[in-house]
């Protein structure tokens, strides 16, 4: 049982008042275990992603190159037509549509976690030394950022991938280069707070060389934060590979990727759902566990980190 004994406060029978931040707090810290929760649930979801794109050649039912005019567009096995050689159906010309996904979803992570790994090397270390230097190194990088900032990614991506052509590495290379700026700028701002504790006074007392603090004192505190970063950036960055693999920018047919597969499938929809439908719900799906999971360790490692 309960009463009021003051105003903001409640009163549990033999407890005592509850204030309104008590109550505010632990609904906080029930909100956190939820996330905590579904985070778990996505890093299972994500571990079998992962596990069935790096063991494709033993799982894939056929080769994902393989044609077969005879069974072009056939439906998935659930439906009027299909049959269960072809779990998912088939494409245009013949192709299992389910090994197809298992080895696109390598494509798509390899994409990813090497662009993401790029980016976070590039930001890491220009946010290191504009946060640890300051001044006119400061300024410098800074002003790099603001200007890569200023430049709409789609646009520059364009730009880019018409120099140097379509393909793996170029995509890799493209989105590696445009992600780095919020590494950098998250980097500086903690680095700058970080240079004033006192270990880092002491070891500059004791003569210790900047790369020393830099990479022994400063860096250790920043893993959770860019831990972080990179696994929502990787989310990002499948997305943007899929956006430019559908116009045809990116991966190229036949190699199988997620977004190209949407793209050859949009102009089945009406008769050939499937094509389009299976992949696109991989990239959802993809996305959202790792969005899920990146929100999770945030909670974890530094419930007070704003992205």
């Amino acid at each position: 049982m309960s009463t009021l004994s003051a105003p903001g406060k409640v009163e549990l029978a033999g407890l005592g008042p509850v204030s309104a931040e008590a109550r505010e707090a632990g609904h906080a810290t029930l909100r956190r275990l939820l996330r905590l929760r579904w985070g778990v649930g996505a890093a299972v979801v994500l571990l079998l992603i992962v596990a069935t794109s790096v063991f494709a050649p033993w799982i894939a039912p056929h080769d994902p190159l393989a044609v077969n005019i005879r069974h072009r567009l056939a439906p998935p096995a659930w439906m009027e037509g299909g049959a269960t050689e072809h779990l998912l159906g088939t494409d245009q010309v013949g192709r299992d549509l389910l090994a197809r996904m298992i080895y696109g979803g390598r494509v798509s992570l390899l994409v990813g976690i090497t662009a993401v790994l790029m980016s976070a090397t590039i930001g890491v270390l220009l946010g290191l030394a504009a946060g640890y230097f300051g001044r006119n190194v400061d300024w410098t990088i800074m002003t790099g950022v603001n200007v890569m900032l200023t430049f709409p990614f789609v646009l520059l991506a364009l730009a880019v991938i018409a120099v140097l052509g379509p393909g793996l590495i170029n995509m890799i290379l493209v989105l590696g280069a445009a992600g780095w700026p919020i590494y950098a700028r998250v980097v500086r701002a903690e680095t700058l707070a970080i240079r004033e504790r006192e270990f880092v006074l002491a070891g500059r007392a004791l003569g210790m060389s900047h790369a020393r603090l830099v990479f022994r004192q400063i860096l250790p505190n920043l893993v959770s934060v860019i831990v972080v970063i990179a696994t929502l950036q990787v989310a990002q960055v499948i997305i943007l590979e899929s956006f430019l693999s559908f116009l045809g920018l990116g991966i190229q047919p036949p190699t199988p990727a997620w977004g190209n597969m949407l793209g050859e499938g949009r102009l089945y929809m009406l008769n050939s759902w499937w094509i389009a439908t299976f992949p696109g719900l991989a990239i959802f799906v993809t996305t959202l566990v790792i969005n899920l999971m990146g929100n999770a360790l945030r909670d974890w490692l530094d419930p007070h980190l704003k992205l």
